[in-house]
């Protein structure tokens, strides 16, 4: 008896046919790349779920502080009937407008004050600290406007289990909600990138922004939500993708992930880099650690291969990439200057 038959993974790995899957990228030709494109990104909204937009935009400004060279906005933004979501927005003093706009995601981790210099407890901090080494505050200080949202589960967006009787230990934030979001046919994906492109609506309101040159950046799960919303929305010019980018097959399936990870039916999709193609031509930056443990940097490397296929069909400039030694973090040192050149 084989031992592997025994295990239940085994069995569902081998169900896993990413290039016979019906929105997989088989196109041949720019023209043919063009038509698959506006099919399967309609799919992949479809698939994501959440994607109304039926509820108007409502703003709450919470907070407007000088902070030097820099002024720092909190707001809470109304991204659905019964969904808002906390921003922190970086605008330079000294750049003129609007500026060119970055969307930093956090990804696990106590939320969006990691990413703007701001400990837990709400004080600020002097210096960058953990694995995000306060990217969204140093997009700020390269030039950029940036708008960070507190993505869902995360800081103040977790689930409050106080009402759970003794007995009962409080699950995960993200697990319930990516349990609850797939039974009602959704993706806790689907709310985060829903709340992005909520919050592009939102910015294409301000002054301060130029949504004409709108780039996106994330590590991990915001990698994820970076790619994701590239994917969905093509009002972004521009992607980082730290910390994400690998495959299917040999991280997202092969290992333990947070639940959120995980769509409903996203396999119709095939491969990572087939859901790249849905960001072709666009600029596409990927940075990776030569030593990250839950994405392989040969499975990056490959994925990065076969997505440069997809990028000369539209005759366009392939992956621009970055694989540093080290671990799952931030490094950003080829990231800042490339969002600078396309932007």
């Amino acid at each position: 008896m084989n031992k592997l038959e025994l295990q239940p993974a085994h069995e569902l790995w081998q169900q896993y046919k990413s290039e016979s899957a019906p929105y997989a990228f088989k196109a041949n030709t720019a023209n043919e790349a063009i038509a698959w494109q506006k099919a399967a990104r309609q799919a992949f909204r479809d698939t994501l779920g959440f994607q109304d937009f039926s509820a108007p935009l409502e703003v709450e400004i919470l907070e407007q502080t000088d902070k030097g060279s820099y002024i720092r906005e909190k707001i809470l933004l109304r991204t659905a009937e019964h969904s808002i979501m906390p921003v922190y927005l970086l605008m330079p003093k000294d750049k003129p407008r609007p500026m060119p706009t970055v969307l930093a995601f956090h990804g696990h981790g106590y939320g969006v004050k990691d990413i703007v210099s701001i400990w837990e407890d709400g004080t600020d901090r002097d210096g960058a600290d953990g694995i995000y080494k306060d990217f969204a505050l140093e997009l700020c200080r390269q030039g950029f406007a940036v708008a960070a949202p507190e993505i869902s589960c995360f800081g103040e967006r977790q689930t409050d289990f106080s009402y759970l009787k003794i007995g009962q230990n409080a699950p995960s934030s993200c697990m319930h909600a990516a349990m609850l979001a797939s039974h009602l046919g959704g993706s806790v994906a689907g709310i985060r990138v829903r709340d992005s492109r909520r919050l592009i609506d939102y910015l294409e309101t301000r002054p301060e922004f130029d949504t004409s040159r709108l780039g996106s950046m994330g590590l991990s799960g915001g990698g994820m939500v970076s790619m994701f919303t590239t994917c969905a929305d093509e009002r972004i010019k521009a992607c980082v993708i730290s910390g994400y980018f690998s495959s299917f097959q040999h991280s997202i399936h092969a290992m333990h992930h947070c639940g959120c990870n995980y769509v409903h039916n996203l396999h119709q999709f095939g491969e990572i880099y087939d859901l790249a193609g849905l960001i072709a031509p666009r600029p596409l930056f990927v940075e990776a650690g030569t030593h990250d443990p839950i994405f392989p940097i040969e499975a990056v490397k490959n994925s990065v291969a076969k997505t440069n296929e997809i990028y000369k069909l539209f005759s366009a400039q392939g992956v621009q990439t970055d694989y540093f030694q080290g671990r799952h973090r931030i490094e950003a040192t080829q990231a800042y200057p490339f969002l600078k050149a396309v932007l």
